[in-house]
């Protein structure tokens, strides 16, 4: 894998700024495997978190040379991709080939008629063919007196053509599923229902107390990820990242994924900073009857309430929690924040 300096050589990113990302914890891996609104969050973190002055220029090279480094190793995997097709295109025409001509082994060479002359095999196709199959079409014929077998191929449609649409509709399933992740506007059903602390959920769906374990769980993850990346000499990753998700897939974890804990963070957010607020939360949603979603909006602003007290620092609200340290903070909770700053600022300016 490159070097961050290698990352943004051509791109008008500074070494101080570069240094900043390495101790932010941040690799090569890493932000090439950022959608597009998280390398936002970074930079954005960068500015208002961080004494850092980014240049104009170097926002927009920061962005362009991961966009470049994600084009590499796509053109590179289907590159490769394309040329194992190849190869195994050809393997099996030699195959075919050769099991073709060893059935023709043992056909007989020549059929007698009562008057002891030779006649040559008939022409015989080697049973029904469709014309929009991609097989060739054999042909068996006497060897005696029509040579060595015909083979009649129908043309196959291009692989580098075939490779070329599927290419095409991986990215485009990829596009649609990075633009979902981190959308709030994304209609979905929720796998939860509201439940009191110490509730067990009943029927298809969980309760809360086990959403919440499941962070608790992600921490454990990231433990791990870690440690692995000391022995290997890499960077560690200091926060719950597509690492961390891959991991835990990996380990049979599948339930954990990184659309549904980032969906709900700002839940789990509260309930480690104020857990009897969170408790009260649950409590009248359940005896109201609201979905989850309801109950997952109203979470916001007691959070928003919180960084009003802390002077709008959002970030550091995160950060001094042991628990909550290791997650990035919503997108849709900054834009809360802004918003509600901004309202007091002009009340304060009117006044």
């Amino acid at each position: 894998m490159r070097p961050l300096e290698e990352l943004f050589k051509d791109y008008g990113v500074r070494l101080t700024t570069i240094a900043k990302v390495m101790e932010l914890g941040f690799t090569v891996s890493t932000l090439v495997n950022m959608t597009e609104q998280e390398i936002d969050d970074v930079i954005k973190t960068m500015l208002e978190g961080y004494p850092v002055e980014l240049l104009m220029g170097e926002k927009y090279g920061f962005k362009s040379a991961i966009r470049a480094e994600k084009k590499r190793q796509e053109d590179e995997m289907e590159a490769q991709r394309l040329q194992l097709l190849s190869k195994s295109g050809k393997r099996r025409k030699v195959d075919e080939s050769a099991a073709a001509a060893t059935s023709m082994d043992g056909t007989p060479r020549e059929q007698r008629g009562d008057n002891g002359m030779m006649f040559p095999d008939p022409i015989v196709a080697a049973g029904p063919r469709s014309l929009n199959t991609k097989e060739p079409f054999l042909l068996e014929q006497s060897h005696a007196h029509f040579g060595t077998p015909g083979l009649l191929a129908i043309p196959e449609p291009s692989s580098d053509n075939e490779g070329r649409k599927l290419a095409k509709k991986k990215q485009k399933r990829r596009l649609s599923r990075e633009h979902r992740e981190d959308g709030d506007d994304r209609p979905r059903e929720h796998p939860f229902i509201v439940t009191e602390p110490g509730e067990l959920a009943r029927g298809k769906k969980n309760g809360l107390d086990y959403l919440f374990d499941l962070y608790e769980q992600c921490a454990k993850f990231l433990d791990v990820v870690q440690q692995i990346s000391k022995e290997r000499g890499e960077k560690c990753p200091t926060k719950v990242t597509n690492q961390v998700f891959r991991h835990a897939k990996l380990k049979g974890a599948s339930y954990i994924n990184k659309p549904k804990m980032r969906h709900y963070v700002h839940c789990f957010a509260l309930h480690c900073l104020d857990q009897e607020k969170s408790n009260s939360l649950r409590k009248a949603f359940k005896e109201r009857g609201e979905n989850v979603g309801a109950w997952r909006q109203a979470c916001y602003y007691p959070l928003v309430e919180m960084a009003r007290a802390n002077g709008w620092d959002i970030e550091g609200v995160f950060n001094r929690n042991e628990k909550l340290r290791i997650w990035y903070v919503p997108t849709k909770l900054r834009q809360l924040c802004h918003s509600e700053k901004s309202k007091d600022s002009d009340s304060c300016s009117y006044e």
